[in-house]
C-alpha cells in the first residue's frame, strides 16, 4: 500500500525559505543577546547553566565553522570558547558577521547535497540537512534558556515569535 502522507515532489521547504527560517531564528537570539544586561550576559547563571555568553559562544562556532565544513569538506575542530573582552558589543558584532557569512556560505550548498551524508567537526554523523536541523534546535533550545535567565534577571525578553 503506498504511503499518501509522503511528499510526491520530495520537497517541502526551498533552501532558501529553510536559510530565511534559520535566519529568523538568528534575528530573534540576536534580540536576546541585546536584551542581557551587559555583566549579566557573562556572569549570570541558573542551577548550573552556562552564562549566556557562553551559549552564543556554542551557537557562534557550529554555525559559520560548520556551514564551512559543509561547503568545503575539510574537517575543523570544534572549538566554542571564545574571548568576548566581556563585551556585549563584541558577541553582537561576531553574531552580525556570522550572519553575513552564513547567507555567502548558504548560497554554495547545491540542493542534491542537503541529502549527503557527513560528519562534523569529525564526530556528529548524520546529513547535511539533519546537520542545519540541529544548529536550528541548539540556537532555539539556548534562547529558551536565555528567556529563563532574562525573566529571573527581572528583564522582559523579546518575543519568541518575533522573527524580524
Amino acid at each position: 500500500m503506498e504511503n499518501i502522507t509522503e511528499n510526491k515532489t520530495g520537497q517541502v521547504i526551498t533552501p532558501s525559505q529553510l536559510l530565511e527560517h534559520w535566519q529568523g531564528h538568528r534575528r530573534s537570539t540576536r534580540k536576546v543577546i541585546a536584551a542581557f544586561p551587559e555583566k549579566e550576559l557573562f556572569t549570570h547563571t541558573i542551577g548550573g547553566m552556562r552564562p549566556f555568553s557562553a551559549m552564543v559562544s556554542e551557537l557562534l562556532a557550529i554555525a559559520v565553522p560548520g556551514l564551512k565544513e559543509i561547503v568545503g569538506g575539510n574537517t575543523s575542530e570544534f572549538k566554542e570558547d571564545m574571548d568576548f573582552g566581556n563585551s556585549k558589543a563584541k558577541i553582537l558584532e561576531l553574531w552580525d558577521e556570522a550572519t553575513v557569512e552564513i547567507d555567502a556560505l548558504w548560497q554554495q550548498i547545491a540542493p542534491e547535497r542537503f541529502q549527503e551524508y557527513i560528519k562534523l567537526f569529525g564526530q556528529y554523523e548524520g546529513t547535511v540537512q539533519s546537520s542545519l536541523f540541529y544548529f536550528i534546535d541548539n540556537e532555539i533550545h539556548h534562547r529558551g534558556q536565555g528567556y529563563v535567565y532574562l525573566r529571573s534577571l527581572g528583564v522582559e525578553p523579546p518575543l519568541f515569535y518575533d522573527r524580524d
